[in-house]
């Protein structure tokens, strides 16, 4: 039985100590925290998990430099620490990056006063980065030519952090964390509505893949459904303090812009920051800020322009980037947490991503909201404090649920992918080596996957042509990642459709495989589900027409190459 079925059969034969409902981040780290504990957790999400704005947003974990402006201070210095924590626990994930700044001549601020801004911001985050730097018109030209320094008074360069994966994937490890410690989680469960009866919340929910529906016991209820936790307390008769209003945000993937791993930051024409970001071969560029009413946003064409005009006017490149070359599209909500029914006196750009938890005790119902990826070793131990608070027994209340495994792990995978050579079977145009990204994307089940190879030299080959994903990956994702869709994977446990053009996908010789792999016997639907008309709601990798690009055979029967040959030769 696969891991979602047994899974949906648990929900319903017990009484969970906390039921939670959102799989995004804020869902993700309360189900990793109560879990690890010791509670009985159950967590559903209505689509996949992290399918909301915990994938669309700008890889960043960084201490919010912008919010200096408005003056809040206490929390720039909670999100450094946050950050700063995040990078200690998770070393190979969140990393340091630069930020290299440019200021245009008439900006608001000098870029003297908005240098000093960043020593203060670097004491603030007691000093755990790099220090900023100050950098010339002319340093800015010699160092990084691609920026257009025609109307720049200067600039300088300072350090956050960033997801050396995508965001999805770095939510899905709490899921996964939290289904280790035995927490019953399921996707494409909806919620219908809770009610309490005799002390007991009774959530009535529907499985979207079967259409079957049925009911879930739980002492404790908490509602981490992001943008959509308002509508979900309606549901309930619950009534709350605080809601969300939605800014909108979008991003635009073209191929790589510049060779330096770091990330260009400009201020746009309406004053906001705006970045030029690495991913892999290829770059990000966002974002935007638009008030928006719903939590489901599509990008507009408005929202290209605005993205291509700014970028265009700022870089410097031998032909303008154009619709034509945008690869895919992020989009999504930042849902902004104000208290009160009349919303916030504050001007709309200076609204900050800080986290609220609402606890009505005589309920035993909690609401996360706002939040974001920065924060969210913070959101999971505070939403535990308040469970236990309300009951909850906790037979290990000190117990660590965070992290990478410790160093006695991380050093005999790195010896025995040293004895395996393991490196020798990354392909050429990776970005990093075999072994660095196994131990990042798996941790200690990377030590199974080298079995998996040294066993049959096969499965350390890519399927999917230029994503650098592995046979052993895709069997690893079918086990143990509840893969219900083409879509979970390719948009979030990896991050293949933001990087490839759908049609590049689809030609890609190994991708049946890597469907009969996930799917088993419905290989043929999931991937007429993918690429047909009837395409999934959830998609915001909205690829353009395919462009030429070459591409070679990767399934089994292959012809002779030189990674077949490697291949042979391990053997």
């Amino acid at each position: 039985m696969k891991l979602r079925e047994s899974n949906i059969e648990k929900l319903n034969s017990e009484v969970f100590d906390v039921l939670i409902l959102g799989g995004g981040i804020n869902g993700a780290v309360s189900a990793a925290s109560l879990s690890a504990k010791g509670a009985r957790v159950a967590l559903i999400d209505m689509n996949d998990f992290a399918s909301g704005t915990s994938q669309e947003s700008s890889n960043l974990a960084w201490g919010g430099i912008k919010y200096l402006e408005s003056l809040e201070f206490f929390l720039v210095r909670k999100l450094c620490m946050s950050r700063n924590h995040l990078m200690r626990s998770y070393p190979s994930t969140v990393q340091e990056i630069r930020f290299y700044t440019t200021i245009e001549k008439g900006f608001r601020f000098p870029s003297w006063f908005i240098y000093l801004g960043t020593w203060f911001y670097w004491f603030v985050g007691n000093c755990f980065t790099k220090s900023p730097r100050f950098l010339t018109k002319s340093r800015i030209a010699r160092e990084e030519p691609v920026v257009k320094t025609t109307n720049a008074e200067g600039g300088f360069e300072y350090s956050d952090s960033y997801l050396h994966d995508n965001d999805a994937r770095f939510v899905f490890n709490f899921i996964r964390m939290a289904l280790n410690y035995g927490c019953i989680a399921a996707n494409y469960v909806e919620s219908l509505g809770s009610k309490k009866e005799n002390d007991i919340w009774i959530t009535s929910v529907k499985d979207k893949m079967s259409g079957k529906k049925f009911n879930i016991k739980s002492k404790l209820l908490i509602n981490t459904c992001g943008p959509w936790a308002d509508m979900e307390n309606e549901k309930s008769d619950i009534s709350t303090e605080h809601h969300h209003l939605f800014s909108k945000g979008i991003h635009l993937i073209v191929d790589r812009i510049s060779p330096h791993k770091r990330v260009l930051t400009f201020f746009a024409d309406d004053g906001r920051l705006f970045f030029v970001l690495p991913m892999g071969a290829k770059t990000c560029i966002g974002t935007t800020d638009t008030k928006v009413d719903t939590p489901t946003p599509e990008v507009t064409e408005e929202d290209r322009e605005f993205v291509l005009s700014n970028i265009n006017k700022r870089l410097n490149l031998d032909k303008p980037i154009t619709k034509a070359d945008i690869i895919s599209e992020r989009c999504g909500v930042r849902p902004l947490c104000v208290k009160g029914k009349s919303g916030s006196s504050k001007d709309w750009m200076q609204l900050s991503r800080k986290h609220e938890v609402e606890v009505i005790r005589d309920k035993k119902h909690l609401t996360v909201f706002g939040g974001k990826l920065t924060d969210c070793i913070n959101v999971g131990e505070e939403v535990a404090s308040y469970v236990k608070s309300m009951g909850i027994d906790f037979p290990f209340p000190n117990k660590r649920w965070y992290g990478e495994p410790d160093d006695a792990i991380r050093d005999e995978y790195f010896h025995q992918a040293r004895l395996m050579d393991l490196d020798s079977y990354t392909v050429p145009d990776s970005s990093e080596p075999l072994t660095l990204r196994l131990w990042r994307r798996y941790g200690a089940q990377a030590i199974g996957m080298l079995e998996n190879i040294r066993e049959d030299p096969d499965q350390a080959e890519v399927l999917i042509h230029g994503t650098e994903y592995i046979r052993c990956e895709l069997h690893q994702a079918a086990r143990r990642e509840m893969v219900e869709k083409l879509e979970d994977f390719l948009r979030r446990r990896s991050k293949i459709s933001l990087i490839e053009r759908k049609e590049t996908i689809r030609s890609s010789p190994g991708l049946k495989e890597a469907c009969e792999i996930l799917f088993g016997n419905e290989a043929k639907s999931k991937l007429e589900e993918y690429f047909g008309e009837g395409k999934s709601s959830q998609s915001k990798a909205k690829s353009n027409k395919s462009m030429p690009i070459s591409q070679k055979s990767n399934s089994k029967k292959k012809s002779p190459s030189k990674k077949s040959n490697k291949v042979a030769k391990k053997r």
